[in-house]
C-alpha cells in the first residue's frame, strides 16, 4: 500500500522511473559491475584496484577521477565496514521497485533533477524522463559529468539543491 509522505522539496540525483523502455547500463561498465571482485580478505590491493578502476570508468570525460583521493576514500569505506554485495542488492531493490512514473506524477513539492550527461550506469536519458514525469520539476545536466559527482562541483550541486529548497520555502510562506 502506498502512503502518502509530506516533503518541502526533493532532489534526484543520477537516478531513473524504472521506464522499461529507457536504455540500460553501458554494456562496458556492466561488465565491470558483473565481474567477480577480488576477493577483500585475500587481496586487499586487488580489490581496491578494481573499485578505481570502475571509479575510473564511471567518472565521465570533464571530470577525471583523482585516484589518489578515491583511495583515500576506499580506505575510508573499509575502515567503517564493507559489506560484500551491496552494490548487487541496491541494483535489485532498483529492478524490483518497476516504473514509478505514475507514483512520480503525484510529487508536488518543487523537484531538482541532477545528471551527468555521460553517466554510464543510468544513462541521461533516464534523468530526462525523471523531469518529464515529475510535474514542474527542474532539470539540472551536468556536461562531461559521469555517475558520481566529482569535489569540484560539490558547490555547483549543493548550491542548486539549496535553491531548490529555497523554492519550497517560497510555496509554504
Amino acid at each position: 500500500m502506498d502512503q502518502l509522505i509530506d516533503v518541502c522539496a526533493l532532489t534526484s540525483i543520477m537516478s531513473s522511473t524504472g521506464n522499461p523502455s529507457l536504455p540500460s547500463v553501458a554494456p562496458d561498465a556492466m561488465a565491470m559491475m558483473t565481474h567477480p571482485t577480488p576477493d577483500l580478505a585475500l587481496d586487499e590491493a586487488g580489490f581496491i584496484a578494481h573499485c578505481v578502476a570502475f571509479a575510473r570508468r564511471i567518472a565521465g570525460s570533464s571530470y577525471p577521477l583523482d585516484e589518489e583521493e578515491y583511495r583515500v576514500l576506499i580506505g575510508a569505506e573499509l575502515c567503517r565496514g564493507y559489506v560484500q554485495g551491496g552494490f548487487g542488492r541496491q541494483g535489485a531493490a532498483m529492478a524490483l521497485a518497476g516504473d514509478r512514473r505514475v507514483r512520480l506524477s503525484t510529487i508536488r513539492a518543487p523537484t531538482l533533477v541532477i545528471h551527468g550527461t555521460e553517466d554510464a550506469l543510468i544513462p541521461l536519458a533516464c534523468g530526462c524522463d525523471t523531469t518529464a514525469s515529475i510535474p514542474g520539476a527542474e532539470w539540472l545536466p551536468i556536461p562531461g559529468m559521469g555517475h558520481d559527482p566529482p569535489p569540484s562541483l560539490y558547490r555547483t550541486v549543493g548550491d542548486a539543491i539549496g535553491q531548490t529548497a529555497r523554492r519550497s520555502a517560497m510555496t509554504v510562506s
